[in-house]
């Protein structure tokens, strides 16, 4: 295969794709969500055939228990992806919103309009229930979507892909505008990540070196967060009940996600205090703990930390603790090592909670709440494409609104300029 015509190709066909979808209405795009989710419903055994292929390969090639569990399509993920479809359609559209019309002193009046990116490339891991997640919020956006999902489920996105295209055709809309690509070679995702004219944005989901290596080579805007390294500051001020908590849940409510507490920072005024409690708990829960000098010579029976510890994300029941100076202590290590993802201060001081949201520079910053609660589903977003801690249009977690834009709408009425 000529890896760069096929990419070319796919291209053309999303950016013709795309016109279609951006001017569709609400009803049809949720009439070809829906008509997917009764095409997936109907396709069970061809689902459950192309997914025994991936893991029958993957097993050979010898992929770890772990990622085999994620390529797993069972009968619960196949209801969770029907779920998820039916979730998506319900969510309000955000295309066409017109908002902030203001009346000009010339007598026009001006607007901003939301509209959709266009052509979104999201490239993924393992998990084949993506394929599904990605492309019904893309399209509820109104944007067509290229889907490069992982070499080990190649079988199972196809089939996917097959149940997307009956639902898009049902509705009336071009099935290109969602390609799922076909190939295992790696070169096409060079070729996607360097197509500005067929692709407005690209959003990886996926492991620390897919995300450099998209961030350092794309030349089309990329919505992405490389590491997940969230902490939680427990200051003097704080209720000791909700410390232990906040801080529990934060760390121990799952180990593997992004938005899981990697490192806990105490004032050294109730250090001595609440560092027992906290360990106590931890232990309990099987997480090895590693601290800094101050908190060894409250805790005697920790690991030392290293510099390394700070800057890690554990994504395992592992955790960072450090004794800071104070708020200004724990600000100053946040926006050192933080990666700008999720942070939390445990404190009952009013003034201290609104320092502590100004200065920390993350995309979810929280005052006596779980950093395990920056997710789209629990924003009230209904969903998210993934986590974003850019500055520049999408931060925090992405839902449709994010994947969408806005411009400017001007109303006259034969209005000229003077």
């Amino acid at each position: 295969m000529d890896i760069a015509a096929y990419m070319a190709d796919v291209g053309q066909q999303a950016r013709d794709a795309a016109t279609a979808v951006a001017r569709s209405t609400t009803a049809v795009r949720n009439k070809a969500l829906l008509a997917t989710a009764e095409a997936l419903d109907a396709a069970r055994d061809e689902l459950a055939a192309a997914n025994a292929k991936d893991l029958e390969s993957g097993r050979s090639s010898g992929l770890d228990e772990a990622m085999l569990d994620r390529l797993e399509l069972t009968p619960a993920r196949v209801d969770a992806m029907i779920e998820g479809l039916r979730q998506v359609a319900s969510l309000p559209d955000p295309i066409g919103e017109i908002t902030d019309m203001t009346f000009r002193p010339s007598g026009i009046q001006v607007g901003r309009m939301r509209v959709p990116l266009g052509v979104i490339g999201i490239i993924y891991e393992s998990r084949p229930n993506v394929t599904v997640e990605a492309a019904s919020l893309c399209l509820k956006s109104g944007n067509a979507t290229i889907l490069r999902g992982g070499s080990e489920a190649i079988h199972s996105n196809q089939a996917i892909a097959a149940c997307l295209a009956r639902g898009l055709s049902e509705a009336g809309l071009p099935e290109n505008a969602v390609q799922v690509i076909r190939t295992t070679d790696r070169k096409a995702v060079g070729e996607l990540i360097t197509m500005p004219r067929f692709v407005d944005v690209i959003v990886p989901r996926g492991g620390k070196g897919l995300i450099e290596r998209i961030s350092r080579d794309a030349r089309v805007p990329v919505i992405k967060h490389l590491d997940g390294i969230c902490h939680v500051y427990v200051d003097s001020h704080a209720d000791p009940e909700k410390a232990l908590a906040v801080a529990v849940n934060s760390k121990t409510q799952r180990y593997g996600t992004c938005n899981t507490m990697e490192t806990l920072l105490v004032d050294e005024e109730i250090a001595s205090d609440i560092l027992p409690l906290l360990a106590g708990a931890f232990r309990e829960k099987g997480v090895e703990l590693r601290g800094c000098d101050r908190t060894l010579e409250i805790l005697t029976d920790v690991t030392a930390a290293t510099k390394e510890d700070w800057a890690t994300e554990y994504l395992a029941p592992i955790l960072a603790v450090k004794v800071v100076d104070g708020l200004d202590g724990a600000i100053s290590h946040i926006n050192c090592y933080s990666s700008q993802h999720t942070d939390s201060i445990i404190t009952e001081n009013y003034t201290r909670a609104r320092r502590f949201l100004t200065e920390v520079d993350s995309s979810s910053v929280m005052v006596n709440a779980s950093t395990r609660f920056a997710d789209g589903f629990e924003y009230g977003l209904g969903a998210e494409i993934g986590i974003s801690t850019d500055k520049i249009h999408a931060r925090g977690p992405v839902g449709l609104e994010g994947l969408t834009s806005q411009k400017y709408v001007v109303f006259g009425d034969g209005h000229i300029r003077t």
